[in-house]
């Protein structure tokens, strides 16, 4: 079965995020468990975790179906070492929260080298934080999403999160987000059915299928290896619609969170109605 939702707002309360999902036809959904653009944030209440939990339960999301994002803050390849620390504490605390809500997955970016450090030495100090948080934590999956490769940022090859998972002690705590406009941003072309199957062996060569916990669906704004993230709605940027039925009819992307994290919230659902579309066209 294709889960398929968006990125919903939690605003109110992580409580109110599977009850935004369901408003708009979706059967998954992402959500940031606090502000994604502070470093500190207050403690889930008890209420807000039960609520949460109801509301998932009797709208019909598990955990399989849920793709919460840490905050854009964190780097965990920072190379200051009190920037580091700072970094891996609130990564232990998203990992933390998503136990909290009874969630078995955390989508993240890798990390930067900030042009200070070498990538190998920056791949490694990612691994290394996620090991610490893993360590912490006894439930929730680390999901590497790749990036398009903007300024210092490392994850825009399957390399770097192939020697990311390698490095990381227990693999069955470890997997891959890959968002579509990232992927064609970095230099993978999906633009047509033999880009999808060529660039799709390649991320199983790299990488490995096994690896991949949920997918951002996502048009691209910019050309293909620009290396620039702006998401575009669907079949309205330089990706098209083709890459979409590609996945919607590819039984490799079952049961895992396909999230929306298109531009215009108000298309959302006949975004997801499109999508299930293709599942059959």
């Amino acid at each position: 079965m294709k889960y398929i939702g968006a990125h919903v707002s939690a605003s109110g309360g992580v409580e109110n995020a599977p009850k935004a999902a369901s408003a708009i036809g979706a059967n998954a959904f992402a959500l940031f468990t606090k502000n994604q653009r502070q470093w500190v944030a207050a403690p889930l209440s008890e209420a807000s975790i039960v609520a949460f939990r109801t509301a998932c339960e009797e709208l019909g999301f598990s955990a399989a179906q849920i793709l919460p994002h840490d905050s854009y803050l964190i780097n965990l390849g920072n190379p200051t070492e009190d920037a580091l620390a700072k970094s891996r504490t609130a990564f232990i605390d998203e990992m933390q929260r998503c136990e909290q809500l009874g969630l078995t997955l955390l989508n993240f970016h890798p990390g930067s080298t900030l042009g200070q450090i070498s990538e190998d030495e920056c791949l490694a100090t990612i691994a290394q934080s996620i090991n610490i948080a893993l360590a912490q934590t006894s439930s929730v999956t680390a999901v590497i999403e790749n990036t398009a490769g903007q300024g210092s940022n490392l994850g825009y090859r399957f390399e770097h999160l192939a020697r990311i998972i390698e490095l990381v002690e227990d693999k069955s705590r470890v997997g891959v987000c890959i968002d579509t406009c990232h992927a064609y941003s970095a230099g993978y072309d999906l633009s047509t059915v033999e880009a999808c199957n060529a660039t799709w062996a390649e991320f199983d060569r790299v990488v490995g299928f096994k690896y991949l916990k949920g997918m951002h669906l996502n048009d691209d704004l910019k050309a293909f290896g620009s290396r620039v993230d702006r998401h575009a709605p669907l079949g309205e940027g330089t990706l098209g619609y083709t890459p979409f039925k590609y996945i919607m009819q590819d039984a490799r992307f079952d049961g895992i969170p396909l999230i929306l994290e298109t531009p215009e919230s108000e298309r959302w659902t006949m975004e997801i109605e499109m999508l299930r579309s293709f599942c059959n066209s």
